[in-house]
């Protein structure tokens, strides 16, 4: 089978993942597939450990359907069980590790999973008795567990609305929720990114670097393989090793969030290492200020995308960074099959460059929340003259003359104070034109006098002045926008995926208090 008929394939309203992966392996049978830093798989012997470990999974009770839980650091192991469950006619629940042990119980029940794939150091720290009631099976030991050479799964046909995975949600209290993403989901949205690498003759090669429990590193995984290329994962995010890996593995393609493409850019030696054949970056999941992109613009070889939506679905927005230079303020127009309205508190549409609550809907929506309907309902608006479902993006957005959107914060962090409406975004971009502001955040917090107001939180360069720049910053806003409180931090709190935890913030100004 050709390179064109496999981009026919791709070309397909619908396909079946695990038979591209076979033909891949029939193709380029001596091309690398799968790689870390202790082992590598190439695409001959890739299919076959895939098939063992689906076939092990049937045997072991695993019914069409039902979910296989993992849970420890990206590893090729982890790749591979994944992609087994898949194969098997399960559903891939990667489990977050920086979850709880009671909210890691919590999500394995709510998936239904009768298999955990655990690392020893998750096993360790969670101890021997942690879902003991479960098949679990250490990742570092899959070779030993799965069916011997030549098995083979049962013959699977996967059917548009299978599931195909479900990603936990990263709540920081009470269990996550489960969102399942169907084939016909993945499909629509990895098969066209595979068939455009194929078409631009791109050699793939992927390094992804965040967790792959998380929706973010499917960017730089499953398309990457529906193309037949190769990916590297990285079990923990260290500059040195990114840029090492990036240069000997001529890596060209990455997908780094917000926070890890900073690291990079401060990295004292970034400059000195070869990322010439990297020809396309990409960048989601938290707020990628103007001056962050125009730097890896400058400094970085090949072309950025940023992506703007949500796991659950929603519209998608894509800037091609490289190709909007004036528009770095924003994250781009909705992409082709997505739609976005901006609506007022009242659902009524709001005129262009007016902010209001974004709900959006695309051919990548999430088949619900793994049994929560009632979670699923709230997520959605639906529209009152079609009947059609749109996801609530939980953001404040405004759209410019060009379809360009800018977001302004998330509905949740927008401040009522006196009766007016405080963007914290507004607020975070006069704090970082101040030199010495290297990190910005703002947040609400109760007030006697005002119901709520704002307080901001700054990494600083070393010899700023706290109280000047407050003073500066202040100057330049409006009576209503003025900051109440600006206090230095160490560091931004953050999860595993860079996303800032407002929620840690706005409870250390309520500690610290000082607000009348």
């Amino acid at each position: 089978m050709s390179h064109k008929t496999m981009m026919n394939r791709l070309a397909e309203p619908f396909g079946n993942f695990p038979e591209i992966l076979m033909e891949w392996s029939r193709i380029k049978g001596d091309d690398l597939a799968l790689r870390d830093d202790k082992r590598e798989v190439y695409w001959a012997e890739l299919v076959g450990l895939v098939e063992r470990l689906a076939a092990r999974l049937v045997e072991t009770g695993l019914q069409r359907g039902q979910s296989v839980a993992i849970l420890g650091t990206s590893t090729v192991e982890y790749a591979l069980v994944f992609l087994a469950a898949v194969r098997a006619g399960g559903v891939a629940a990667p489990l977050t590790t920086s979850a709880s042990p009671e909210q890691l119980e919590g999500m394995a029940k709510d998936s239904g999973a009768i298999h955990l794939f655990i690392d020893a150091a998750k096993a360790a720290e969670l101890g021997p008795d942690f879902m003991a009631d479960l098949i679990r099976v250490p990742l570092e030991s899959i070779d030993q567990w799965m069916a011997p050479p030549g098995s083979r799964a049962p013959a699977l046909v996967p059917g548009p609305k299978d599931p195909f995975n479900i990603i936990y949600s990263s709540g920081t209290t009470g269990i996550p929720k489960g969102i399942v993403h169907s084939h016909q989901m993945r499909w629509r949205q990895f098969a066209a990114t595979a068939l455009s690498y194929l078409g631009a003759g791109l050699e793939v090669r992927s390094l992804a670097s965040t967790p792959l429990y998380s929706n973010t590193t499917m960017v730089a995984f499953l398309p990457v393989l529906l193309a037949g290329g190769c990916v590297r994962v990285m079990g923990k995010f260290d500059c040195a090793k990114w840029l090492a890996f990036a240069q000997a593995d001529r890596t060209t393609i990455t997908m780094l969030v917000p926070v890890q493409y900073q690291r990079l850019m401060d990295f004292a030696e970034f400059d000195t290492f070869d990322l010439s054949s990297m020809k396309l970056k990409y960048c989601t999941s938290a707020p990628f200020s103007a001056e962050l992109k125009r730097e890896v613009l400058s400094r970085m070889p090949g072309g950025l995308i940023e992506i703007y939506s949500m796991t659950e679905g929603g519209v998608v927005c894509l800037l091609p960074c490289h190709e909007f230079p004036d528009k770095l303020h924003t994250v781009g127009r909705p992409a082709p099959g997505s739609e976005l309205k901006v609506l007022d508190d009242e659902d009524r549409e709001v005129p262009p460059g007016t902010p209001g609550n974004m709900i959006g809907r695309s051919l990548t929506m999430m088949s619900g929340y793994k049994n929560r309907p009632d979670k699923t309902a709230e997520a959605q608006w639906i529209d009152p003259a079609t009947g059609e479902a749109w996801m609530r993006m939980g953001d404040i957005g405004r759209v410019d003359a060009e379809g360009f959107v800018e977001l302004v914060g998330r509905a949740k962090d927008m401040i009522i104070s006196g009766g007016f409406n405080i963007y914290p975004s507004d607020l975070e971009a006069e704090l970082l034109k101040e030199a010495c502001v290297a990190e910005a955040a703002v947040v609400g917090v109760p007030s006697r006098a005002w119901g709520e107001t704002p307080v901001g939180f700054v990494v600083l360069k070393e010899g700023a002045d706290t109280p000047a720049i407050l003073a500066a910053v202040n100057a330049r806003l409006g009576k209503t926008q003025r900051l109440s409180a600006l206090h230095p931090i160490a560091e931004m709190p953050r999860s595993h995926i860079g996303k800032l935890l407002k929620t840690d913030l706005r409870a250390e100004a309520e500690r610290i208090g000082g607000i009348d």
